[in-house]
């Protein structure tokens, strides 16, 4: 085998391997004679079949075996013999690969630069803390009763107000004509939930039982029934009963219906639950801060090709929001040159953490487990409630989804060992600080190009600033802004 440099530029290689007809014609006499042993051909018994007939009726299908052998045993060994360490999988042009004839092709590919970690013990950082206050706590226990609430009928006959449940009877009509759904009766509707059309529930404030009400609203535009989409309806409203919304108890019985014996135990769960949420807001505080830090502090070469793939996805994940109407204002005020330019540095940011992560826990040999991979695919299946086997099944069906869920695993170790490692200091803050935007991330003093390591490194801290992912098509259990 000859190996010859073309290009050695930067990060960039670029070698035309030669590999040797006898070198192939062996290697395909030996699978030959592999094959030979069992195959079956009529007229001759197994194992008897000869090479020569091999060849003839499957010689042509073998040469394409062999190819894909050859070159990834001689690329494999050119790349092993010069030490190099591809960032990504090398490009392959085969120029020759007559029969009898040289195998000749080119392989190209960016290397992993050399990268040299900080001092991770110089590095320091604030380690936030939010106390959860008993003020806090009322709220939220305030919110869980809510949620238990009944209603009674109103003592006098005052008018109904925003807030109470009316029985109704109505009939509604479009172009003079009723609709199908649009009639019911004894129908309960807690005025102020927005649960009716636009309008409809705010013409019924300030009427008594036994009012009849005329309610004239417009379907939306994008309303479900395109039949009824962006029509006028007028709808003839009998307020049978008003009732005023009560809400539960506060005390052991409302304790009871979320799983609870005592309000005691009801107000320690949801201290801890919000203790769990302040954790998981102040380790993403901490992670951006300390990649901050990192980015700051080292700069090297990194690959343009994997700054180029990085920066591909990232477009391409804006278009579709972009497409379906998904942008905030900030964004859509943005023109499309500007929105290139930030996706270009968050790419490069985004990789260049990467391969630095990457190189951490390389060099300290930081695995993870099966066991934690599952740990967290099981977490991530239990967001889509009733379709936790389906999800799984997706995840472990799906490789490039699979390592969604690993990378993020390996990511966090990293992240945990250079955190032992720095010097961080408490601080307690309000929920408010917490959540203020912190500044600016700090910027290297030479911008640079990057994209994912060899081995992926999940999307560091760019998590905002790149369009969300596409997740498994199951139905995402609905987040509780209170949990027991």
């Amino acid at each position: 085998m000859q190996v010859t440099e073309v290009k050695s530029e930067g990060l960039r290689r670029e070698f035309t391997i030669s590999v040797p007809a006898s070198d192939i014609a062996e290697t395909m006499d030996t699978r030959l004679k592999e094959v030979a042993k069992t195959i079956k051909m009529p007229g001759f018994r197994p194992g008897k079949v000869p090479v020569s007939l091999v060849r003839q009726r499957y010689g042509e299908s073998l040469r394409g075996e062999i190819l894909e052998k050859t070159v990834n045993e001689s690329s494999s060994t050119a790349i092993t013999e010069r030490d190099l360490r591809p960032a990504s999988q090398p490009k392959i042009e085969v120029k020759s690969f007559e029969d009898g004839g040289d195998l000749e092709y080119s392989i190209e590919f960016d290397i992993i630069p050399e990268i040299t970690p900080c001092d991770f013990s110089k590095i320091k950082l604030e380690q936030l803390t939010v106390a959860v206050e008993e003020k806090e706590i009322d709220e939220a226990i305030e919110r869980l009763a809510s949620m238990q609430k009944s209603s009674k009928p109103i003592s006098g006959s005052r008018k109904s107000k925003t807030g109470d449940v009316l029985s109704i009877d109505f009939a509604g009509k479009v172009d003079g004509e009723l609709f199908p759904g649009g009639t019911a009766e004894d129908y309960e509707l807690e005025l102020g939930t927005g649960s009716f059309i636009p309008g409809f529930e705010d013409q019924l404030v300030g009427y008594k039982a036994g009012d009849k009400v005329e309610v004239n609203v417009k379907f939306p535009d994008e309303y479900g029934a395109e039949e009824l989409a962006g029509k006028d309806a007028v709808f003839d409203v009998t307020v049978k009963e008003i009732r005023e919304s009560v809400p539960a108890e506060v005390d052991d019985e409302l304790a009871k219906k979320f799983g609870k014996e005592t309000l005691a135990e009801l107000r320690e769960a949801v201290s801890e639950d919000r203790q769990r949420e302040f954790g998981d807001l102040t380790r993403m505080r901490l992670k951006r801060n300390l990649l901050d830090e990192l980015s700051a502090q080292h700069d090297f070469d990194i690959p343009q090709g994997m700054v180029d793939d990085e920066y591909n996805s990232i477009w391409a994940q804006y278009e579709q929001q972009r497409d379906a109407e998904e942008l905030d204002d900030e964004d859509k005020d943005k023109s499309e040159d500007e929105h290139k330019a930030d996706f270009r540095e968050i790419a490069e940011r985004r990789v260049s953490l990467g391969l630095l992560l990457s190189e951490v826990g390389r060099v300290n040999n930081i695995q993870v487990g099966q066991d934690e991979i599952n740990q967290r695919l099981f977490q991530e299946a239990q967001k889509y409630p009733g379709q936790e086997q389906q999800v799984l099944e997706f995840y472990r069906g799906n490789p490039q989804a699979m390592e969604s869920v690993s990378a993020p695993v390996y990511e966090d170790k990293v992240i945990d060992f250079i955190l032992e490692l720095a010097q961080l200091e408490p601080r307690t803050v309000t929920m408010e600080e917490l959540l203020k935007e912190p500044d600016e991330p700090k910027k290297p003093t030479k911008k640079k190009a990057a994209k994912k390591p060899a081995k992926k490194v999940a999307a560091t801290a760019d998590d905002a600033e790149k369009p969300a992912k596409k997740k498994p098509a199951a139905k995402k259990k609905a987040a509780k802004s209170d949990k027991a």
